[in-house]
């Protein structure tokens, strides 16, 4: 694998969309379900990713939200961190992808900003889930799907406290731009991830492309006015896919992969550099993507 860092600011790059989808498709319901999947039906996440890697996105990325030892205790998965990491990174390194990302989600323990020990524990989750991929072929972390400022900034402490990897962070977000918690902005989610060393600032949205084009904007001003240099990620969520919808509407403007195309190119033109079909995104999402920027520049100068 190529070290990503070195693409940054340069060409346009599309993640693959989330395994989960697939594995709902393949009605594989709920987290504890989809890990033991990974454990014990490995073909089916190879099928998942074989979709993918015809879509040719350039950034696979791995299923491995769940590895906080929080988040594998409530699966009823203690203990089974180091194989789940080696199983996840197996899956997709058989597609030879041009880059890999090991996703952490939120690991969901309760936490109290004003209390160290609270703040200490939440940190540590991240850190022990990082430590699973020390020594691993990976290119990033990517931090995704967070909803509060103060969750970020562990995951961000913890994975930067045992490992020197860029990160990618990524919040959700509702459509004014107040993060889906409704505790917090994206202005504020950013600055956080300046501040905690992210290497790539992102957001989630299901706002239409224009909305998140002016979400993108507000971004790169907060880092402007930090004097901070990161690259921007929009994951697009796809709510549902109808076949009889006409054209987008405000309630589901991604309802096919052909809206993929003006997305894109709304998105680049906004400055950023790292596009990703999500929610139940199929693999034609993600190939629309890659074939609308595909040889074509992070426009720069915003």
């Amino acid at each position: 694998m190529a070290d990503i860092a070195l693409r940054f600011f340069k060409d346009m790059l599309v993640l693959s969309s989330p395994v989960a989808g697939a594995l709902r498709r393949h009605g594989v319901e709920g987290e504890r379900e989809q890990m033991l999947a990974l454990l014990l039906e490995s073909e089916t996440i190879e099928e998942a990713y074989r979709l993918e890697a015809v879509a040719g996105p350039q950034c696979f990325v791995a299923d491995t939200a769940e590895l906080t030892p929080a988040r594998l205790a409530a699966l009823g998965m203690d203990g089974r961190g180091e194989v789940l990491a080696a199983t996840a990174l197996e899956a997709v390194e058989s597609f030879t992808p041009q880059h890999v990302l090991v996703e952490l989600g939120p690991c969901g323990l309760p936490l109290d900003p004003s209390s160290k020990s609270s703040l200490v524990e939440n940190r540590d989750q991240y850190a022990r889930a990082a430590q699973l991929f020390e020594g691993r072929a990976f290119d990033a972390f990517f931090l995704n799907g967070f909803t509060t400022c103060d969750d970020l900034k562990c995951a961000l402490m913890g994975v930067r406290k045992v490992s020197d990897a860029p990160i990618f962070a990524s919040v959700d977000i509702q459509e004014d731009g107040m993060l889906a918690s409704g505790r917090g902005t994206l202005r504020k989610a950013v600055e956080v991830m300046a501040e905690f060393g992210a290497a790539v600032a992102g957001f989630a949205t299901t706002a239409r492309p224009a909305v998140a084009a002016e979400h993108a904007a507000e971004a790169r001003e907060a880092l402007g006015a930090m004097g901070a240099d990161l690259c921007l990620l929009v994951s697009l969520v796809v709510k549902e896919r109808d076949v009889r919808q006409q054209a987008p509407t405000d309630e589901n403007p991604y309802y096919c992969a052909d809206t993929m195309t003006g997305a894109a190119t709304v998105l680049r033109g906004a400055g950023v550099q790292f596009l990703r079909a999500a929610g139940d995104a199929t693999p034609a999402y993600t190939g629309v993507l890659a074939a609308t920027v595909a040889g074509q520049d992070v426009v720069t100068g915003q």
